[in-house]
Formats: structure tokens, sequence, C-alpha cells
């Protein structure tokens, strides 16, 4: 446990000494996190998984990530937390059916105290089996999901299904309470951390900025605008490319970094715009 306030120490040593003696506590009885996601893929969710990951195994609790497969599952591992491989990316109804036993066996095995579900199709299989498990509940909607007709709005609804559910910004708090009929009273809004270490400007030579802009055709007074995501429409790289346009300063620039995910069409409408 941090001491964020000043001399606390100092001013009183038994309340310090109280302090220590709780985080001992909160060690003896830290609790297992299992967080479930489709995969562990480049993206929100799965780097939020991972900075969870790691500050509950810092702070002594359990971790545990299910998900099937991905190019980051090396850093579940560096966390110091248990990965599971299990299909919860199919939304097969078949296999999501089958995934709650799974599930259910793997909450009785590892003891798991709480189950965080980050996406729609592992949450339906978590809810059932917390539910049979008498396990706490948990869920994170990580953006807006399109509302369709009366199927897609009640595959949806899942997320708000949650003991407590999480939005990762006001906007999609918003758009939880707007859409859908719940209790906004377990909502919480925790929003994205960043590294402020990894974008620190010391952490990137000169060298390789001068040899970036080259290989980018970019002059030395570019101001530039950058987009990183993968290439979906709400990410807003077709507004980004229309607000461009509208840009007199020829020395603007706008760099869009990601990968379209199989979506061709949509990266060759956004080739197309530009």
């Amino acid at each position: 446990m941090k001491q964020t306030g000043g001399n606390l120490a100092t001013k009183s040593p038994a309340l310090d000494q109280n302090t220590k003696q709780s985080a001992q506590d909160v060690r003896k009885h830290a609790p297992t996190i299992m967080q479930v996601l489709p995969s562990m893929e480049t993206g929100g969710a799965e780097q939020t998984a991972i900075d969870i990951a790691a500050e509950l195994t810092r702070a002594g609790s359990q971790s545990i990530i299910v998900c099937n497969g991905g190019v980051k599952l090396h850093e579940i591992t560096r966390t110091g937390s248990t990965h599971v491989n299990l299909p919860v990316d199919s939304k097969n109804p078949i296999t999501m059916f089958r995934n709650i036993k799974r599930l259910r066996k793997l909450i009785r095995e590892k003891d798991v105290d709480i189950v965080h579900a980050r996406s729609r199709a592992p949450a339906w299989s978590c809810y059932f089996a917390c539910r049979k498990e008498g396990v706490p509940f948990v869920t994170t909607c990580h953006s807006p999901y399109n509302v369709g007709g009366i199927f897609k709005r009640f595959y949806n609804s899942i997320v708000i299904s949650g003991q407590r559910v999480i939005a990762n910004s006001g906007y999609v708090a918003n758009y939880l309470k707007e859409h859908y009929k719940f209790n906004a009273d377990k909502l919480r809004v925790i929003y994205r951390g960043i590294p402020l270490e990894i974008y620190h400007p010391t952490s990137v030579s000169p060298e390789r900025m001068i040899q970036m802009s080259r290989q980018w055709r970019l002059p030395e007074e570019a101001s530039i605008v950058m987009l990183p995501g993968r290439l979906t429409r709400w990410k807003g790289q077709k507004i980004l490319i229309e607000a461009m346009a509208m840009v007199k300063n020829p020395n603007a620039f706008a760099v869009i970094i990601g990968s379209d995910q199989g979506r061709k069409s949509y990266r060759k409408e956004l080739e197309s715009l530009v």
C-alpha cells in the first residue's frame, strides 16, 4: 500500500503501523480475480486486462486471464498471472453453452472470488457460471455497440448484467444509461490508464524520429495529427480525413496507424477518400 500523503509515518507511527498491518491483511486474504475476454490481441480491452492483472499480482492477489490465444499472451506471464485457454471468443451458441461448464469447473478449481467479463460472448457464459457457483460477476463495457434490433439489443444487454458494471469513459456510461434499463447505482466509470513512461519524449531518440519522418516523407516543419487504432468506422478515421481536407496549413499531415483486421472494403473506402 503506497503512502500518497506527506509525513504520515512521522506524524503518527501507530497509524502507520495500522496501515502496514492492513496491507498485510489484504495480501493474506487477497481475492482470486478471473478476467475473461475473447483473445489477447492488440486492443484497449486486452491492454486493460494486462494492466489490471499486473496490479492485482503486485497487490498480492492471484490473477487469472481466460482467453483463446493471441499475440499478447506473453504479457500475461510477465505480469505473474495465469493464462487459461478456452474458446470464449466463439459466438456459437453451442460453444457458449459448453463454456459455462468449463468456467464453472475453473471457478471451483482455482477458488475464484470474482469473475470479470470484458466482452459480450464470454460474458454470457460467465453470467450463468457465476449464478451456478454463487460468485460475484463484474462486467466492463469498453465501447458502445450497435443497438440494432430486439435480438441485438438483448445480446448486448449482458454488459449491464454484472453486479458491478464498469464503463471506461463518460461517453460509454451515457450510452449504457440511454439504451439499456438497469440500476445505474451499480455503474462506475473507470478511465483507461496511460503508461507515461512509455510515451515520454525521452524514450524516443532524435535519430529514430528523423528516420521515421523520412520514411513517411514528412517535411521537417510538419505538424502531425496521429490517429492510432484498428480500422473500424466508429474509430473515426473517415471523420479525420474529412477534417484534414478543411485544414489550410500545407504542412499539416495526418497519420493513421492500425490494421484493417479484414475490413478490406472500409480500408479501400478510406484510401479513395484520401
